[in-house]
């Protein structure tokens, strides 16, 4: 049991924290509805095809090109507010307990509250992953657990572009782009964000500890709102010794295929023989809550390698790149196409790559290239001996 005094800490931290996204900043308004639209992912396709008694989440009453999939609900606080109008709407009632806070914005950075990334008594993982919490009311109070998700959800992930030249043990270019501000429009309206739930007979954790994919238990739930609750409640009231609850952040519809396609053949223009290595990391991509360890962390080792992990990952939040995958006719963007983002950064790219960069490429790179011209013109350049 927590003693007094570290309980009375705790207690302190969550209200500096909640009382600080309370705090209300001039900004505009920001409560007209939020557009949702379906993510032609496989993991959506199996949503899809949920049975008949599934029932999905409202969406806006605006123009909309697809409803999100089953099993799906609102994700901001803009959403929220538009669901909210809608008499009768099950999504506006699981979202009933969210409030809006008004929060800075930061010219030149999408508009998001940054406080969400880090909640107290949380700690980020060294590969800026995971936020991981063994917070003893998180996972005694469903409620908690509950508005913490809704909360988590409101913020996207950080994809990024990682570019890596070498040559035997030499790193000859080390190049990362952040693609984050491609799936936040600044008009509120057109973001395409939203929560989705594991849906009937789709294969996922749910708890127990065969740490296996399965289609049961099910929860009894009509919408993405009710379920989270519902999943909520079975981890808190699960007597697993070690148990944890995992929310995760996607990227849908991005094609990185292509993206991939053009940042080698650039790479090659430059006379580049080593090995180009291509990946596109998430970061902030998951948020993970384990009951406290009821002795120490070594207990709690010894105790997932003979009883297992009750783990639950049955709650999901989409941040949509394009309403639909590369190729469909009826595709819309949440802030620009592929095409568009290359002619944008590929002289900046080009650049950092041929200066064998290790580290980021900017807006600064950005402007440099249009103001300036930099990186225009650059074809073969001198890599010296191909191995050192």
């Amino acid at each position: 049991m927590a003693s007094p005094r570290s309980t009375s800490t705790e207690k302190g931290r969550l209200a500096e924290h909640y009382n600080g996204l309370a705090v209300v900043t001039p900004t505009e308004d920001h409560s007209e509805e939020l557009i949702g639209v379906e993510s032609d992912t496989d993991e959506e396709t199996a949503a899809t095809r949920a049975g008949p008694s599934s029932s999905s989440a409202a969406h806006s009453s605006g123009p909309v090109d697809h409803a999100p999939p089953l099993y799906s609900g609102p994700a901001s606080p803009a959403h929220e507010a538009a669901l909210q109008r809608q008499d009768g709407s099950a999504a506006a009632a699981a979202v009933a307990a969210a409030q809006k806070r008004p929060f800075q914005r930061y010219p030149g950075l999408p508009y998001v509250d940054y406080r969400i990334y880090s909640p107290p008594l949380f700690t980020l993982s060294p590969d800026k992953t995971a936020l991981k919490s063994s917070a003893p009311y998180l996972s005694a109070t469903a409620s908690a657990l509950a508005n913490l998700i809704r909360e988590q959800a409101t913020v996207p992930p950080k994809p990024l572009i990682h570019i890596q030249g070498t040559r035997g043990n030499k790193v000859d270019f080390s190049v990362k782009a952040n693609l984050m501000h491609l799936l936040l429009s600044e008009d509120p309206r057109r973001r395409m964000n939203y929560v989705r739930c594991v849906g009937r007979g789709e294969l996922a954790l749910r708890g127990g500890n065969s740490n296996k994919p399965s289609a049961l238990p099910e929860v009894e739930s009509s919408d993405a709102g009710s379920a989270i609750d519902a999943w909520c409640r079975r981890f808190v009231e699960d007597q697993a010794s070690v148990k944890s609850f995992v929310f995760e952040r996607q990227v849908a519809n991005m094609d990185i295929g292509w993206l991939e396609g053009q940042i080698r053949s650039l790479v090659a223009t430059t006379g580049y023989k080593g090995v180009v290595t291509v990946t596109f990391p998430v970061t902030h991509a998951r948020v993970v809550v384990q009951n406290p360890d009821k002795v120490n962390k070594f207990f709690t080792s010894v105790a997932t390698l003979f009883t297992g992990k009750s783990t639950y990952e049955v709650v999901k939040a989409v941040w949509p790149f394009a309403t639909h995958k590369s190729g469909d006719p009826a595709r819309k963007f949440a802030v620009q196409s592929e095409e568009m983002w290359w002619k944008e950064w590929r002289d900046p790219i080009r650049y950092a790559v041929s200066t064998k960069r290790s580290g980021w490429v900017t807006n600064e790179d950005k402007l440099e290239a249009l103001m300036e011209g930099v990186g225009r013109g650059i074809t073969v350049i001198d890599w010296g001996s191909e191995y050192s």
